[in-house]
């Protein structure tokens, strides 16, 4: 399975993304960050069936899921409303497990959308924990938050940014928990510097000044049968690179 934020599927498109699709022959693949609207892009992937969820607001937001086993049932957004219109969740049921996409909301600079963030984070924990009930449950995404200071490259000068606070770092802990496992830590407890977005402003990625952001997180149930999580970050094309999990 692979997960990556492609800041814009029709730039992407134009970069490495088919060659890299083809290569990696993935069961599930889920973009974040796919920036399209309905009807704009037909794009041919034979073998795959294709989930799109586009944001109202043009150009902003958007995940993609494109998976070889057709799912039971797709579903859009977490069923509320008041955070469904911006494209960010979708879930595919497969027999014996739930696979959720997710691009969380960015608290932004000054932490000006941190209240709605810490909303969010609440509403998509409590969703996740109810598919638990059913059947386990993969989620993965770009979840803007590296989770402790080993995630970032400059952990003192960051404390009180978007994605690095204490409020969205306790609400990732809060995550695991409810009984989620944070995979790649699952494999690499102490493992440093692997990043998953770098800056475009500071030609960061050539300095590997990044942070760890992009997650697939598993229900604790499935730990026994994970096999393999990487960073795929030899991978370009966005500011974000792929990350990978095998079950």
């Amino acid at each position: 399975m692979i997960s990556w934020n492609v800041n814009g599927i029709r730039a992407i498109l134009k970069k490495n993304f088919m060659e890299f699709f083809n290569e990696i022959d993935a069961d599930i693949f889920a973009l974040q960050e796919t920036k399209i609207t309905a009807g704009l892009l037909e794009l041919d992937l034979p073998g795959y069936h294709q989930y799109w969820n586009y944001a109202e607001r043009k150009g902003y937001s958007g995940t993609a899921i494109f998976t070889k086993e057709e799912p039971l049932a797709v579903s859009y957004g977490m069923g509320l409303p008041e955070h469904d219109d911006e494209g960010r969740v979708i879930t595919a049921e497969f027999p014996e497990y739930y696979f959720v996409t997710v691009y969380t909301p960015n608290s932004k600079d000054g932490l000006l959308r941190l209240d709605y963030r810490c909303e969010w984070e609440d509403a998509f924990r409590a969703y996740l924990t109810e598919l638990d009930k059913t059947k386990p449950v993969i989620v993965c995404g770009d979840l803007n938050v590296a989770h402790n200071e080993i995630d970032l490259a400059n952990p003192e000068s960051n404390h009180k940014s978007a994605g690095f606070s204490d409020e969205e770092r306790e609400k990732f802990g809060l995550l695991l928990d409810a009984g989620f496992t944070d995979t790649f830590r699952h494999f690499y407890p102490d493992t440093p510097e692997r990043y998953s977005w770098w800056s475009y402003r500071t030609r960061a990625r050539e300095r590997n000044a990044g942070w760890r952001i992009d997650y697939f997180c598993t229900s604790k149930r499935l730990d026994d049968r994970l096999l393999r999580a990487d960073i795929l970050d030899q991978i370009e094309g966005s500011d974000h690179c792929p990350v990978l999990l095998e079950l």
